[in-house]
């Protein structure tokens, strides 16, 4: 009977402490299966050949591309811990480059640009995500809230130059931000120096760095674009190769 009192006190608790305990509980289930739903990118290293065949996410949209069959004469194939998983999913990176919002020329050219081996990852194709949208499916552009410019939307990049006229462009969200500038005859290379030494669009050279003045809709600036530019630039200045259109913007080429 002595230890009656003890049960009651380890027990004994107000109906509101109970509600603030299982509100708690209820809180960290949440978290837990929102952190278990989130997909993980599958990162890997691999050599050429890849052996990976790869074909547009969405057709002639600037929303990456997936794996649908892999060649036995490839490295990934000869990966047999992924064989079987990696058909059906989205590449998301090649080396440090984010690929997941370009065409899919652009994406092929980051590969052929990148050493051998490389780094490449991947995500599972989700049907219910803006950027994953799979073939026959409508674009529904309020499936992401925090985007504000959905992709293929058409905005104005305003270009300043030092000793030419400033250019009014027009982009559509996804577009490749260097590849715009070249298709518009801005001169991104100036000098030998950056047009004999730049390094095609790979992020590495960082030659294709322009400053951004004002921006809407734009991400920040990519850690691996800090350390690359480390304090010889603005803290504002991006690299043109490494980052798509995502607003309307006004940038500075040196």
């Amino acid at each position: 009977m002595a230890s009656f009192p003890l049960l009651m006190t380890s027990n004994d608790s107000s109906p509101l402490q109970q509600t603030n305990d299982n509100n708690e509980k209820n809180q960290q289930q949440q978290q837990q299966q929102q952190q278990q739903q989130e997909p993980l990118p599958l990162s890997m290293e691999l050599t050429k050949p890849l052996g990976l065949i790869l074909e547009e996410v969405q057709e002639n949209q600037p929303m990456g591309v997936k794996v649908q069959e892999l060649s036995k004469e490839g490295s990934a194939y000869a990966k047999e811990e992924y064989r079987n998983v990696l058909v059906g999913m989205k590449l998301s990176q090649v080396m440090d480059v984010n690929v997941s919002n370009m065409s899919f020329e652009n994406v092929m050219d980051c590969i052929i640009q990148a050493p051998s081996p490389l780094r490449l990852s991947f995500v599972p194709l989700l049907s219910n995500n803006i950027e994953d949208v799979k073939d026959g499916e409508e674009l529904d552009v309020d499936a992401k809230d925090d985007v504000m410019f959905p992709v293929g939307t058409t905005v104005e990049i305003r270009v300043l130059q030092s000793d030419k006229e400033d250019k009014i462009l027009q982009a559509k969200v996804g577009d490749n931000l260097r590849k715009v500038l070249l298709d518009n005859q801005v001169e991104l290379y100036r000098g030998l120096k950056k047009k004999l030494g730049n390094c095609g669009g790979g992020g590495q050279c960082t030659f294709c760095a322009v400053d951004f003045i004002q921006e809407e809709g734009w991400g920040v600036r990519s850690e691996y674009e800090t350390q690359k530019i480390g304090k010889k630039l603005s803290q504002t200045a991006r690299l043109a190769c490494l980052n798509n259109v995502q607003g309307p913007a006004t940038i500075r080429v040196e």
